[in-house]
């Protein structure tokens, strides 16, 4: 397995990043929230999962040991796959998910994209026991509903454009982000935000 890649970040992509390792370029697969705290050309470290299938071998990355445990965590529920299981972390913190799953909040797990009512109440079920107790502070929101402004513009400057372009982005997908149910979804904004970007250009 491999545990981690560590070296020069030589691409950002809305869901990738490409990291120099001894000479060659591992694409690893990350949260945008993951891939706000990455610069082009700096030096980065992320741990990864190596998730192996028939016709592919992807590399999922994570800021942190905490959030690749939890990842592979998740998946061990019955119908969770590595793509269901990143966005959920690209919605909450590991500590939100502790949280949910030991509140048994079901409106926490259907703010990700993809989990339904019913999907959400047998994944409380079973990560009951697997996921362990949240070990900080409890608080009324994930960070990711209260922070949704600077984690979209902080991965828009990773992504290499001008304060400016990041600031008048934000603010062009404001809107959506009020309006949306819940949680907003940070990858689902910078999608969104990219678009406006592109059509300024």
């Amino acid at each position: 397995m491999i545990a981690f890649v560590s070296g020069m970040v030589a691409a950002l992509a809305p869901d990738a990043a490409v990291v120099e390792v001894g000479g060659v370029g591992m694409a690893v697969q990350c949260t945008p929230n993951t891939l706000s705290t990455l610069r082009l050309g700096q030096t980065a470290r992320l741990a990864t999962s190596l998730v192996v299938r028939e016709d592919s071998l992807t590399l999922y990355g994570f800021a942190d040991d905490d959030e690749r445990q939890t990842f592979e965590l998740l998946q061990t529920a019955s119908g969770v796959g590595p793509r269901l299981a990143q966005a959920m972390l690209a919605v909450h913190t590991p500590d939100a998910l502790r949280r949910a799953v030991a509140t048994a909040d079901e409106k926490a797990l259907t703010a990700v994209p993809g989990i339904g009512k019913k999907g959400a109440q047998k994944l409380l079920l079973e990560l009951k026991d697997r996921l362990g107790a949240p070990v900080g502070a409890a608080t009324a929101a994930s960070p990711v509903a209260a922070g949704w402004r600077d984690q979209l513009h902080a991965a828009l400057i990773g992504l290499g454009y001008t304060t400016r372009e990041a600031d008048e982005a934000v603010a062009a997908v404001a809107p959506q982000a009020e309006a949306a149910e819940g949680t907003p979804r940070v990858g689902a904004l910078l999608k969104a935000a990219l678009q406006t970007l592109n059509r300024a250009r």
